[in-house]
């Protein structure tokens, strides 16, 4: 059985980059810290279950979506470009 863990980090990968939003911004959406974003977008930590709904409500689209990887998930697809992140962040700024 295939793992899910390689297209799930595609998929966060690419809902990063649709969004603009950097390791850091998602870490603080998931209430985690950047090195653990870094070392779960590695694969050097597995993201746990709770970590996939946290990304699921962040983002708004279902846990299967981030599962199954980007070119199987409308949800990537429709998923806000660019959203609220470069709003805040450029706010803060």
């Amino acid at each position: 059985m295939p793992s899910t863990e390689a297209p799930l980090r595609l998929t966060v990968a690419a809902l990063m980059h649709l969004t603009g939003e950097r390791q850091a911004d998602l870490a603080a959406g998931l209430g985690l810290n950047q090195t653990q974003i870094s070392r779960k977008q590695a694969g050097t930590t597995a993201w746990s279950l709770s970590d996939v709904d946290r990304l699921s409500a962040h983002y708004g689209i279902p846990v299967g979506d981030l599962l199954v990887g980007v070119k199987g998930a409308p949800g990537v697809v429709s998923c806000c470009p660019r959203r609220r992140f470069f709003l805040e962040r450029d706010h803060e700024r």
